[in-house]
Order: C-alpha cells, then structure tokens, then sequence
C-alpha cells in the first residue's frame, strides 16, 4: 500500500488499531531501562506513547501524514506535560532513520513487507541503533496463514521467526531471542489465535 492508501484508511475511522500497546512490546520493554527509542511504522503511535509514558524518549515515524497528526494528538491527550517526549515525524522505513538517535530501542510493530524491502528495513533500523542497543521485530507470522488466524493474507509480506534470523545474518547484531508466539483474539465467535513473530537482536 502507498502513503496515500494508507492516509485514506486512517481517515476513514477514529481509530484503526487498539488504543493500548502491543503485548509484545510491553513484554519486551516492560523491564529496559528507558533511553532513546524509534517507532518505525509507527501508526497512531499506540506503542510509541506508551513507551513516552514510561520514561522513553521517542521519535514515531510513519509515511501517512493523517497517521502521524493522530499520534500528536493522542500523545498530547494522553501524555500532559510529558508530551515533549514524543516526537511525531513522517518518514518512510526504507529511508536512513530520522534524527534523534543513535537509538537504545529500534521497534518495528507489524511493518510487512516483501523479503527484499523488509531487509532493507531491518537494516535501517539496525543502522539507527546504539551499540548495546535493541532492535525489535514483532510482525504477523507466515504460519499465521496455515494454522492461525487473521492478520494479512498474502505470504509474500508474512515472516517467521527464523526468517528475520535469516534477513539479518550479515548485519552487525545478535539474536537474543527468536520465537513465535500465540497471540489470542477475542471475536464474536470467540477466541482465536493468531500466530506472531516476535525477535529480538542487540546491537553489537
């Protein structure tokens, strides 16, 4: 999807994700000692205000305009007067990270790309880290599509676990952790669940 596509469909409701965090981020980052962080396709800003709360000082780059509006104002409705720790930046994930950093936390929620756009992403955000620093990758598993549910339907944008493995061999970090985790999902025919990767490398 382009920017365009992707300004319409923000436009179009108040509010197309969750208003809380993703689950694996707050898993992750529940117990890093807050630092600099990059929200790469950040969206709304859900888990970038939320990292703002507990101490992070972070820069949210998504390439939708409408997006990147409706972050500044949640982030001021829900931050006060520590609103000045978020920062709301149009930027696309292929381009060099914006200013800011080196960063102690580099997290991509859901960014799915293609396999040769996704490393060129991955890159970027490894490029912006600080030595020590981690890079989070949280995305819709490929084996979401065969054994769990939701989430997109095109295999080309899905990744496994061993697949970011994979994409950043040659790139200077270390995998701390590399898994796919069940996520549940509440729908009006109950629970289902979905099927996410979630790695975490550290910058070496």
């Amino acid at each position: 999807m382009k920017a365009r596509d992707w300004d319409e469909r923000y436009a179009a409701v108040d509010l197309v994700w969750s208003a809380g965090p993703n689950r694996w981020v707050e898993q992750v980052a529940a117990d890093l000692p807050p630092g600099r962080a990059l929200d790469v396709a950040a969206g709304e800003g859900r888990n970038a205000i939320w990292l703002a709360s507990r101490g992070w000082s972070v820069v949210a780059a998504d390439f939708s305009e409408v997006a990147i509006e409706r972050a500044r104002r949640l982030a001021l409705d829900q931050l006060g007067a520590d609103a000045g720790r978020f920062t709301g930046v149009v930027g696309d994930a292929l381009a060099p990270a914006p200013e800011g950093g080196p960063y102690d936390l580099v997290l991509f929620s859901y960014l799915q790309l293609p396999a040769n756009e996704r490393r060129r992403a991955w890159s970027r955000g490894i490029e912006a880290a600080a030595p020590g620093g981690r890079v989070v990758v949280i995305g819709h598993a490929a084996r979401n599509l065969g054994e769990g549910w939701g989430g997109p339907q095109d295999l080309a944008v899905l990744y496994d676990a061993d697949d970011v493995v994979g994409e950043v061999a040659d790139q200077p970090v270390e995998v701390e952790s590399a898994e796919i985790m069940v996520r549940p999902v509440e729908t009006e025919d109950g629970i289902h669940e979905a099927l996410d990767t979630v790695v975490v490398l550290r910058r070496v």
